[in-house]
């Protein structure tokens, strides 16, 4: 009887964990889709190459060589160790143990070659949290990456530590338990499985079988409920580009990177000013709808990748690193403009959430959360979406920004305003007369 309530414990703990995660899930495709409809459905193939290559491949990583082999450690051992979550659930369900082993000489292969990437990973966010904590390099200690997301950063380095750690325990004393025959732990095939790390744990654990059990049993518990935490952790965590970096590079932008999106409303009227045939007072056809608004205030205006962009941020500060605006100084940090579309969309997630799925306008929008002087100080080099391992374009977000305030508010620089103003009147961006436009070339 203790048996199947064993069981039926495992089963309520994993549809409780998977089912709150797509809850989650439903979310934030819920929040990503607040933004404005944005079709993306060209060049199918070029897309799937830049996911398996930038998502899979993580090919971007290393233009820095050290921390991507060490990021390819973690990714690789946490992603192919949960293999075993596979064998884990089934035993879970049904009661079995090590239920798998019938692939015998690959299965100790498998084993082996988890233990070594469990082993990899500590070492990994072992160096990770010396790189952040005691080396402070400056991207990872930058005014955006105070409080939370400092925290959340070390969180995730203690949690994959610890999971490491216990799935490595729980193998030993399961394979001590197989040398001593105990149970249905031993097999009469031999030992199953292969320990090349576990192995050197033998020594410190203890030889009472019954205590030897207690730990392995522990350590499993430990392992599936730790797994299926983290999988809910990720919601609140930069570390939700895990999953979402696959759509993201999927639908990122391709080349000509530069290549800005014009605005309809404004395309079609400077068609109309062009053509020397059109009516300029010809009233607008019935069928047409009114313009958008012109840019971006609140999330809604952003197209709804940009939304995505900003769920992906893995926040590493690679694009704010080779900003040339922050590199002199000013306020503006790519990462941060990512961080604040994320954390204002979250905003207004949780007051619809409270308004029973309605929106109700808080006289608030992003410009709340990015100042102006960041928007402006801008150079729109493309360096930081060049960089950006996931792909992600807190250029565009920027731009759009700008054509608000312009379009909007005609509030752009007093630089900017004088430019405008000579090239509407003198047809160049400088203060001098039409008839002048020449002597430059006289000599």
């Amino acid at each position: 009887m203790m048996h199947y309530l064993d069981n039926l414990i495992f089963v309520l703990v994993l549809g409780a964990g998977v089912g709150y995660f797509a809850y989650h899930l439903r979310k934030t495709i819920r929040n990503i889709k607040l933004g404005r409809d944005y079709p993306i459905n060209d060049r199918k193939k070029e897309r799937w190459r830049n996911m398996l290559l930038k998502a899979f491949g993580q090919k971007k990583m290393f233009k820095r060589p050290i921390p991507a082999l060490l990021h390819l450690a973690v990714y690789l051992g946490f992603i192919i160790i949960n293999i075993e979550v596979i064998e884990i659930i089934i035993d879970g369900i049904f009661g079995t143990h090590r239920v798998l082993r019938f692939m015998g000489g690959f299965y100790n292969f498998l084993i082996a070659s988890f233990e070594i990437l469990a082993l990899l990973v500590i070492v990994a966010v072992t160096l990770f949290w010396i790189r952040r904590n005691v080396l402070k390099l400056l991207r990872f200690n930058m005014p955006e990456m105070e409080g939370w997301p400092k925290k959340d950063a070390n969180y995730i380095l203690y949690f994959e530590f610890v999971l490491m750690s216990a799935f490595l325990t729980m193998n030993a004393a399961d394979y001590k338990l197989q040398l001593l025959k105990y149970g249905h732990y031993y097999f009469k095939d031999g030992i199953v499985g292969s320990f090349p790390i576990s192995r050197f744990l033998l020594n410190i654990l203890p030889d009472d079988p019954h205590a030897l059990v207690m730990i392995e049993r522990s350590m499993w518990w430990f392992h599936i409920v730790g797994i299926l935490v983290f999988l809910n952790y990720l919601y609140f965590s930069k570390h939700y580009h895990i999953i979402l970096a696959f759509p993201n590079t999927f639908y990122a932008k391709l080349p000509p990177l530069a290549k800005w999106d014009n605005l309809e409303s404004v395309r079609k009227q400077v068609e109309l000013m062009m053509d020397p045939n059109a009516d300029p007072y010809a009233a607008p056809p019935e069928d047409e709808e009114e313009p958008e608004r012109f840019g971006a205030k609140d999330i809604f205006d952003l197209k709804w990748i940009n939304i995505l962009n900003a769920y992906t941020c893995t926040e590493c500060g690679r694009c704010t690193d080779v900003c040339p605006a922050n590199r002199t100084g000013k306020k503006l940090s790519p990462r941060k403009i990512m961080m604040d579309v994320r954390d204002r969309t979250e905003e207004v997630g949780r007051l619809i959430d409270a308004n029973k799925g309605e929106w109700k306008d808080d006289g608030k929008s992003l410009l709340d959360y990015i100042s102006r002087e960041e928007i402006w100080a801008c150079t729109t080099c493309n360096a930081c979406v060049e960089e950006c391992p996931v792909e992600n374009n807190p250029m565009d977000v920027i731009v759009q920004l700008r054509q608000y305030l312009v379009m909007e508010e005609s509030a752009a620089p007093a630089e900017l305003n004088l430019m405008f103003t000579n090239i509407e009147n003198n047809g160049a961006p400088w203060q001098y007369s039409q008839a002048d436009r020449l002597l430059w070339a006289e000599e």
